[in-house]
């Protein structure tokens, strides 16, 4: 059973850099694909950024390519993201998102484990 505890958040100006974390456990294979995703409020949930953890493979929404970074430790069971150059666009609840795929997606169906978010406001 996995559980997915984001943290990382907060509020910047734009131009500002955030660094989300989202500890998980309970994984039962080795290899996963982990994302990020954002939602504002009335607009649908979107796609970040997602890594194949097998592989290291990595992809990105076209809206934060150059600017966010998603990785891992291995060691600490934990995937992060980067984000750098903040713009208020970029302002949203952002969660992270476990799928049961041998590769990279952002398509949201694929995701069946959910954290509980953590608030990103640039301004």
């Amino acid at each position: 059973h996995v559980q997915l505890v984001e943290s990382g958040g907060g509020s910047v100006q734009a131009g500002g850099s955030l660094r989300l974390s989202c500890a998980a456990s309970g994984y039962t294979r080795s290899s996963n694909c982990m994302g990020w995703f954002r939602q504002a409020p009335g607009k649908e949930r979107e796609g970040v950024a997602a890594i194949y953890t097998g592989a290291s493979d990595t992809t990105y929404a076209e809206s934060v390519k150059g600017r966010f970074t998603i990785s891992q430790d291995n060691s600490k069971n934990t995937v992060y993201l980067q984000m750098n150059n903040l713009k208020p666009e970029d302002t949203a609840m952002y969660y992270c998102a476990a799928a049961d795929i041998r590769f990279r997606s952002l398509w949201v169906g694929y995701y069946k484990h959910w954290g509980q978010g953590t608030q990103v406001t640039v301004s």
